[in-house]
């Protein structure tokens, strides 16, 4: 990398001119993994709370298993941490952070691939570690528990699917996450994350008929 395209590891540092405009809060993101990069506790500590519901989240919904989801979170941001030396913003954080999300989560999936799945209850679990549910806050307790069975079956759905539909599927859907950056952290181009995601929504079309009829 030319050098001229580092960037300075002190508190104020500056993207480079070639560096895309960032969101604000990617930049807020960047700012704090410099100063982590410079050894700063605080930094990380409030970097892990911008970011742990999500990465929580988003590894449940993955595994299916609460407790494996925590573990594995822990390790993303251990990661971090002890990668933080070598941090350069090349690419929106969160990008790195989900890529190094997407790593624990696969090995950990082919890992345990003949283990038997989890129980309705942890799947029930899973659920309540998703996005906040504005839909369902205002509806009665019939409609909510109707929600609530649906919010289920489309998580059991998409545990139905491969790795990489499930991942694209999980960014797009919970964290809202863009073609590109969903591609970036799975290496893939737009058209094939385009791709990938409507293999994925015709699947879940087919495993969700009865709940779509």
């Amino acid at each position: 990398m030319d050098a001229r395209e580092k960037l300075s590891t002190g508190p104020q540092a500056t993207l480079p001119d070639s560096t895309p405009a960032r969101t604000e809060n990617d930049a807020e993101d960047v700012r704090l993994m410099l100063l982590v990069r410079d050894g700063d506790l605080k930094a990380f500590e409030t970097l892990v709370e911008r970011h742990q519901q999500a990465v929580l989240g988003t590894v449940a919904k993955m595994l299916g298993h609460p407790t494996d989801a925590e573990d594995i979170a822990q390790q993303v941001f251990i990661r971090i941490w002890k990668s933080a030396a070598r941090y350069e913003a090349q690419a929106k954080f969160t990008t790195w952070l989900f890529t190094i999300a997407r790593n624990l989560v696969f090995n950990e999936m082919r890992r345990r691939q003949r283990k038997p799945t989890s129980s309705l209850e942890e799947r029930e679990e899973v659920t309540g570690l998703s996005t906040p549910d504005h839909e369902g806050a205002h509806l009665s307790p019939a409609e909510s528990a109707l929600h609530r069975e649906m919010e289920l079956a489309i998580d059991n759905a998409i545990q139905a699917l491969p790795e990489k539909q499930r991942l694209a599927v999980i960014l797009r859907r919970y964290e809202d996450m863009p073609y590109e950056q969903i591609g970036e952290v799975l290496n893939l181009s737009v058209p094939a994350v385009k791709s990938l995601l409507f293999r994925a929504r015709t699947q879940l079309k087919e495993l969700l008929k009865d709940y779509l009829d």
